[in-house]
């Protein structure tokens, strides 16, 4: 990819037109309905062609049709509707600026950063569920009024492009992509681009223009590397593909998103006089470096050392983990990440040392991108309540000693953008849910029959592209059928999600298709990385049993699974499959873009799905937990699908009253329209995040600046002060007063206080240096405390090592007591913050 001279492709329209760029500049026709619907009136076909995208639809339209439209007046009326209701959309505050009005604080502004962001098919950036989120919370953020900041970066080919050999095999091709209009470029005052630098190793400067797209209210900035004064090619190609190069280009573009993105919200807020942002959002660990660049910021300008400036940037991040298995964290070679970050490179002035810091993990030789996402965090979160509880023991390490229950990894359940992701037909004036029986079964019947027609076309396609002749494949006019029960199976293809579990047993799942009067038609899609020749197997495997003659009119694998195809698949499937390997799923928000339709889900109880499903809006498969023979295991659980399918979903669908309704199915469907439908929605899941983790943020961040950054500087002293103190810190010896303790064989009487004593050397802190509690629970088999309260014991007057708690014994059953020890400061989100604990 070569540095080309650049320029900017206007599109010639008259002038009673022109409104049509205004409205196409801002993203938020990808799901306003009334806007999409104008661009497609412009001209249906080539709206499809061009992948939804406004600004090749108005290249490709030809003189005669805008002349036609010129002079359309119910046209112009529609243009003009729109462009005033933008308009009236961009200038409102929304309900965030009720909320201020309200006397609520909240932040200012909110920098989000994530490595992909899936807005559009029109702008393929992003690989899969986390860039889809990111687009998601964008979206809600501008619905809702949220001045949140996006920073990503903008690759010249997006993920890949998915085909499939003639043998089902995936092939990746990588098109360069243009989206032209859709993006501007951030210019100075004086009407020059800007750009960012960042220093690499061998002298090298990588330079990005920093491209802006607007998303409703909300601005995304996408560093883009393919600039002229980039003379080297392979500095111009940092940005060429997301998830792509070896190591060297991976930790280049994880610097250049989080270092290049402080940045590029710098030069942005300079130019526009925007608010700076007061929280900043790392969407999973590749954006971790930019709190090393806010370090860097207040070091080398505000004159603060390295710790008072980690905790002025730990107090204001947000840090989510999305993955639920060890493969799934970015790590670099110690070695490779000091190459790239000594401190006369892109970081100036931080030591080096505490950066490998903040990344050390176990393994010594590693670079640990989760682990600086947590450390720079003073906040965190998982992406789904089961997530929540699966990363607390992924990542317990970090705060040794201490319960599950107190590792600071909270949840926030993730949710999608029901404006994008509502079909056609299940828009209706109310709540859909509303609707009687026959009108609700008639839009369902309507988003089948479109997703139906799509197979077709989609499959045509693919076929062809396989190196099929148009004579062979004209069974696919008749594939599918409007009227059998569409079961859909779409995500990213590692084999933890098990694309190919239902071939677990392959005559019984025929039998399922082709079953005489109730059978089933399954649509399956998905990429698999690159890399993963594992996850290209399971592909070749599905796509291998989808071609056989006997079967596919029933099943079918389509390729180059986008939001496009998604928006089909979520409307018109009735049933949303998932079956990973439990706990593996750390939310899988595809099948809440189902429910919104009306979609029930048959699930494995992993994810979002662990939390909400309640037995009556999809159906849950058994997990064979503790089964350790994967096989074995692969075996159980398909065999359960086998039989919900057989025994509980296809009944329920095919059972007709007397108006041809399936009454049971649309009890199921009213229900989860009505229930789940809340509870999935971006929104709830953004004000889960602005109560829980953005408002705290704000106001611990605020409290450190205050005097010139004096209580930053006070919690760096003290939080020195307790660390070398620590080791020395120690519960010499722990009494109970009374003849009776916890633990003796002869039973203390239910409702009893008992005293609990201990000295506690100090090591030279004060009192109001910590926390000390005695521990009350459940002996388990391994000795630790089960169901435990922490009881606070207070200095025993004239003793300043004795500590003193009164314990009131209301559980039945064997108890069991210790004493701990924990730091304590004002500032400090919680006793396990640090990962500093000393028991008795």
């Amino acid at each position: 990819m070569k540095a080309i001279a650049q320029f900017v492709v206007r599109v010639s329209l008259p002038p009673e037109l022109t409104d049509l760029q205004h409205l196409m500049r801002n993203l938020r026709w990808s799901w306003h309905r009334p806007t999409r619907d104008l661009f497609a009136a412009i001209d249906q076909q080539a709206w499809d062609r061009v992948r939804h995208n406004p600004v090749e639809l108005l290249a490709a339209v030809t003189a005669e049709r805008l002349e036609q439209l010129r002079r359309d007046d119910a046209f112009l009326q529609r243009l003009a509707d729109a462009r005033r209701d933008l308009d009236d959309y961009l200038a409102s505050g929304g309900w965030y600026a009720e909320q201020l009005a309200a006397g609520e604080q909240l932040p200012q502004a909110i920098a989000y950063f994530s490595p992909e962001f899936g807005i559009t098919e029109a702008l393929p950036q992003y690989s899969g569920g986390l860039g889809i989120l990111a687009g998601d919370h964008l979206k809600a953020a501008s619905d809702l009024g949220v001045p949140v900041l996006g920073v990503g970066l903008f690759y010249h080919s997006g993920y890949f492009s998915q085909g499939l050999a003639a043998d089902g095999w995936q092939l990746e091709s990588y098109p360069d992509l243009h989206p032209r209009l859709l993006l501007r470029r951030l210019r100075d005052a004086g009407g020059d681009p800007v750009l960012i630098s960042l220093d690499l190793p061998g002298g090298r400067t990588l330079w990005a223009q920093v491209l802006i797209v607007e998303v409703g209210r909300v601005s995304l900035l996408l560093l883009d590397t393919n600039v002229p004064a980039n003379t080297d090619e392979a500095l111009r190609r940092t940005t060429d593909r997301l998830y792509g190069g070896g190591p060297e280009q991976r930790i280049a573009q994880e610097l250049l998103l989080g270092v290049g993105g402080v940045r590029a919200i710098r030069a942005y807020c300079a130019v526009t006089g925007s608010p700076q942002p007061e929280v900043y959002h790392t969407n999973e660990g590749h954006a971790g470096f930019q709190g090393l660049e806010r370090i860097r910021e207040l070091t080398t300008g505000e004159g603060l050392d390295f710790d008072a400036a980690l905790q002025v940037v730990r107090a204001g991040t947000v840090f989510t983990t999305h993955t639920p298995v060890p493969a799934g964290i970015d790590r670099f070679e110690k070695s490779l990440a000091a190459r790239f970050l000594t401190e006369d490179r892109a970081l100036p002035g931080v030591p080096l040392d505490r950066i490998l810091e903040l990344g050390s993990e176990s393994d010594p030789a590693m670079f640990n991108m989760a682990h600086l996402g947590f450390r720079l965090g003073q906040r965190s979160n998982g992406v789904s309540r089961l997530h929540g509880q699966v990363s607390r023991e992924m990542f317990a390490s970090l705060w040794p000693g201490f319960p599950l229950d107190e590792v600071p990894i909270g949840s926030v359940t993730n949710g999608v953008h029901a404006p994008t992701w509502v079909g056609r037909h299940m828009l209706a004036d109310g709540l859909a849910s509303d609707l009687p029986d026959d009108e609700l079964w008639q839009r369902r019947n309507l988003s089948r029959a479109a997703l139906v027609e799509e197979i077709r076309r989609r499959t045509r396609e693919s076929l062809l592209a396989r190196g099929r002749s148009p004579a062979e494949i004209g069974w696919v006019d008749a594939m599918f059928d409007p009227d059998v029960l569409t079961v859909g199976f779409a995500r990213r293809v590692p084999s933890y999600k098990r694309l190919t579990l239902m071939l677990r047993d392959p005559e019984r799942l025929r039998a399922i298709l082709l079953h005489p009067t109730r059978p089933v038609q399954i649509v399956l899609a998905g990429k698999s990385h690159p890399a993963d020749d594992g996850g290209k197997e399971l592909i070749k495997a599905m796509v291998q049993f989808a071609d056989d003659p006997a079967v596919r009119h029933r099943i079918t694998f389509l390729p180059d699974y986008d939001m496009a195809m998604a928006r089909f698949l979520y409307a018109g499937c009735d049933v949303w499959l998932n079956n990973p390997l439990r706990p593996l799923e750390a939310c899988g928000t595809s099948g809440m873009k189902s429910a919104l339709n009306g979609g029930l889900n048959l699930s494995i109880r992993d994810g979002w799905w662990d939390e909400m499903y309640d037995g009556e809006n999809g159906w849950a498969i058994p997990t064979a937990d503790g089964v350790e023979d994967p096989a074995r295991r692969d075996e159980l659980e398909a065999a359960a699908l086998y039989q919900l399918l057989e025994s509980a979903v296809t009944p329920d669908f095919y059972e007709r009253d007397a108006a041809g309704n399936p009454p049971r199915w649309l009890r199921r469907v009213r229900h989860t329209l009505r229930d789940l439908g809340p509870k999935v929605d971006a929104t709830r899941m953004l004000r889960d995040y602005l109560r829980d983790l953005y408002a705290p943020a704000a106001r611990s961040g605020e409290v450190l600046r205050r005097d010139e950054y004096a209580a930053a500087t006070g919690l760096a002293d003290a939080i020195t002060r307790i660390r070398n103190a620590w080791p020395n810190v120690a519960v010499r010896s722990v009494e109970v007063a009374g003849d009776r303790q916890p633990g003796d064989e002869e039973p203390v009487a239910l409702g009893t206080a008992l005293t609990v004593r201990a000295v506690v050397d100090l090591g030279g802190l004060d009192a109001s240096d910590v926390r000390v509690e005695t521990a009350v629970g459940r002996p388990s088999a391994d000795g630790s405390l089960e169901d435990v309260d922490y009881v606070p014991m207070s200095v025993v007057p004239g003793d300043l090592a004795t500590y003193e708690a009164q314990i009131d014994l209301d559980r039945q059953g064997p108890m069991g007591y210790t004493v701990r020890v924990t730091p304590r400061h004002e500032a400090l989100t919680g006793p396990a913050e640090l990962g500093l604990l000393v028991t008795a």
